[in-house]
């Protein structure tokens, strides 16, 4: 059986709330699913997903493939790297040697981000002119 690694939309109208499933690749989109293996949620930013890290590795050495928005998400969690590394033929202890290396990495890339966003923000609002009434308008 071909299987993906997809998301499954969940939530209401206008609040899209998804869940990271395995599912025979014929089935519908919302159809039943083989096995749950996390959320995520493009709504709120402070904690926008979850996924189980162990079963998702299990189901990708099973040849489950994934479609790219699962991909994606996989990418931001670090999960894909680690898949590269393990189809690299890593053993354990350097296989974790280059996850830590990679968090640190991730981390200085969203410091930076985040330093960017607040000089941009600073900027912003440094440039809005103030509506202040002349004496002429009175």
């Amino acid at each position: 059986m071909a299987t993906k690694i997809r998301l499954k939309r969940i939530g209401r109208r206008n609040r899209p709330f998804y869940r990271m499933v395995v599912m025979d690749s014929r089935s519908r989109r919302d159809g039943a699913a083989i096995e749950e293996l996390g959320w995520y949620n493009p709504i709120d930013v402070e904690h926008s997903f979850s996924l189980n890290e162990e079963r998702i590795i299990h189901w990708l050495k099973d040849g489950a493939q994934t479609t790219d928005a699962a991909h994606k998400l996989l990418r931001r969690a670090g999960i894909a790297h680690k898949w590269h590394l393990i189809n690299q033929g890593l053993n354990d202890s350097q296989l974790e040697k280059e996850m830590q290396k990679w968090n640190l990495n991730h981390e200085e890339v969203l410091k930076a981000r985040s330093n960017k966003k607040e000089k941009a923000d600073a900027g912003t609002n440094k440039n809005e002119k103030v509506n202040v009434p002349s004496d002429e308008e009175e």
